[in-house]
């Protein structure tokens, strides 16, 4: 087959290109004629050029050009010629020359597509994913793909620099209880034993601090058997990092300077060299969420005062049973916040439990007066002073309350409010990254179905100094060394530093309802592996689809994997997953049994 590599691509082409002969490969992306001349934009990764095919092209090629379609893939040989200054693009890098062509080969011709290739198709999810070998030629896609690609250069670049190792850990590793489920591979060597997918390489990395690989990482897949969302996939990519002899500031250190790079070397934006600190509580207390976005600086409030100035019974009974109030001030939404909007508020709200949310509006009357209006206001007559000087509300203003007996529902019914009108006042500004590092969160959660203690994140977290002598006695109190970077309402990278003391660790079993022997069944490698001078270490993770996501400004993972799973777990454009012929069934010793 006679070839026509290309010497230029689709993206490179400029001004001072003037009359180069050149061959160009890539895609049809869009195809004009006008009065006997066309013009035909040709497609490849790096961009796009305009390639004509002017009236008095030989016969040869005139006949070419009628037979190209979009999406047929050709190579062009031509002269580089620049626009007249009345047809230049400024939109497009190469929008001020066009390829003149001398002869046009097709190297493949293309049926018709079933959704336009664009910058950003509008077609179903479903028909993206299963012709994704073509949503994946979209420019965005493109971009994203490539963005990937280059965020975790700058990772490995920034982590080398500082004598990090890369080290792989196994993919088929042992079945361990971590939360999710397990995705479990049968072993044919050993009937009814089973290998299981590593939903983190956490177990791995402590046993790299042990031997002496004092500053690991990897970037990893993981795989959870759990249901997808935007933001989560059965499979997914972490960048692991372990470090021995370190505290928690130079863990939080390093990733502000990993993020620094990573954003200034792939988008050109400077981050702060340090990121906010808010501690479990007071992002609770004021964000209602423990990875607040805090593009915006709406903040909740104390609303106790309340129970006793007015008298709303809702208020009274939520303080009387050891509960909440919570307010939140909406500078200038009450002219434009209807009722109905009210009603989308307060459906966000229910979500989280709540039982309803009261609401009023703040006016003012000629003597500039605040004047309490609509919703609860007349529970609180003639107090409207009282209520907007201790909420720091002024006239034009909406305010927003959210009781409970239980504290941690109504902050978080109120925090999901405060969520929505980030995004419903366009109060979350696009290319704006907000990191804050969450800390000193619980160690222990209180399971009430099953009337036990479970760790908020892991067993192999540190807890911190000062709770060692109360962990068995008042484990509710207890922090532990555990820190969340968030950025824009998502949660990107969680950690600790470990716990490296074995006797320390079995308490920890202890507490959650590990017996003995379950715990040297699952973890008894890490545990006897502490006995040989296990030193003080700690890591984090960072979501590297999550944080490519946020990057690229979109609100799902699957906008930034070449082949993600659909919504379902399901691989649409392969039929995955597939059934399995009997003969490798048998040889795997297994049996499907139907319901």
């Amino acid at each position: 087959m006679e070839t026509m590599n290309r010497t230029a691509t689709c993206g490179a082409l400029r001004a001072t290109d003037d009359g180069k002969t050149v061959i160009l490969n890539g895609w049809v992306h869009r195809k004009r004629d006008h009065g006997g001349i066309s013009f035909i934009n040709l497609r490849d990764r790096y961009g796009l050029t305009q390639v004509v095919v002017d009236s008095d092209a030989r016969a040869e090629l005139a006949e070419i050009t009628t037979e190209l379609r979009m999406e047929f893939c050709i190579a062009v040989e031509g002269t580089v010629r620049t626009r007249p200054d009345s047809m230049k693009n400024p939109d497009m890098p190469t929008g001020e020359v066009e390829v003149v062509a001398i002869s046009i080969k097709i190297l493949s011709r293309s049926e018709v597509p079933p959704f336009t290739i664009d910058e950003k198709t509008n077609a179903s999810e479903e028909l993206r994913l299963k012709y994704r070998y073509l949503d994946l030629r979209s420019q965005s896609m493109q971009q994203h793909i490539a963005l990937r690609s280059q965020v975790a250069f700058s990772i490995r670049d920034f982590l080398v620099k500082r004598d990090f190792l890369e080290i792989e850990t196994p993919t088929f590793i042992k079945s361990t209880p971590e939360g999710a489920r397990d995705y479990l591979v049968p072993s044919r060597l050993y009937p009814g034993q089973f290998y299981a997918l590593p939903q983190s390489p956490q177990l791995y990395k402590q046993i790299l601090m042990v031997a002496g690989f004092d500053r690991y990482f990897q970037i990893a897949r993981c795989y959870r058997d759990e249901d997808a969302r935007g933001d989560r996939q059965p499979e997914f990519t972490q960048v692991d990092i372990e470090m021995s002899f370190v505290s928690r500031d130079e863990v939080l250190t390093l990733i502000e300077g990993m993020m620094g790079q990573v954003f200034k070397e792939t988008m050109k934006i400077d981050l702060p060299t340090t990121f906010r600190r808010i501690s479990w509580e007071d992002a609770l207390n004021l964000y209602g969420t423990d990875k607040p976005d805090l593009r915006f600086d709406l903040e909740m409030q104390d609303g106790a005062f309340l129970a006793d100035l007015g008298t709303f019974q809702a208020f009274k009974d939520a303080l009387s049973a050891g509960g909440s109030i919570k307010a939140l001030v909406v500078p200038g939404a009450a002219a434009t916040t209807s009722r109905k909007n009210i009603d989308a508020l307060e459906a966000a709200a229910k979500i989280y439990k709540a039982r309803g949310l009261a609401w009023m509006k703040v006016s003012s009357t000629d003597t500039d007066a605040p004047v309490l209006e609509g919703g609860i206001s007349k529970f609180f007559d003639g107090m409207a002073t009282q209520v907007c000087d201790t909420l720091g509300a002024k006239a034009g203003d909406l305010l927003l309350f959210v009781a409970d007996t239980r504290h941690k529902i109504a902050c978080s019914s109120l925090g999901a409010v405060r969520s929505k009108l980030g995004k419903d006042l366009g109060l979350c500004e696009k290319g704006t990254f907000a990191f804050a590092w969450i800390i000193d969160f619980p160690m222990f959660e209180w399971d009430e179905e099953n009337e036990k203690w479970e760790t908020a994140h892991h067993m192999f977290t540190w807890p911190q100094d000062k709770y060692h002598a109360t962990l068995e006695s008042d484990p509710g109190s207890v922090k532990g060394e555990l820190y969340d970077l968030v950025l824009n309402g998502y949660e990107l990278a969680s950690g600790s530093i470990r716990i490296h003391d074995p006797d320390l660790q079995n308490r920890i079993f202890k507490i959650v309802g590990f017996s003995e022997e379950e715990a040297k069944e699952k973890f008894g490698f890490l545990t006897e592996a502490f006995k040989y001078g296990a030193p003080p270490h700690g890591g984090i993770a960072p979501g590297l689809d999550r944080l490519v996501m946020l990057m690229a400004g979109e609100t799902s993972i699957k906008e930034v994997i070449a082949f993600p799973k659909n919504s379902f777990a399901q691989s649409l454009m392969d039929s995955c997953p597939s059934n399995i012929d009997p003969a490798q069934l048998a040889e795997l010793h297994l049996k499907i049994v139907k319901d």
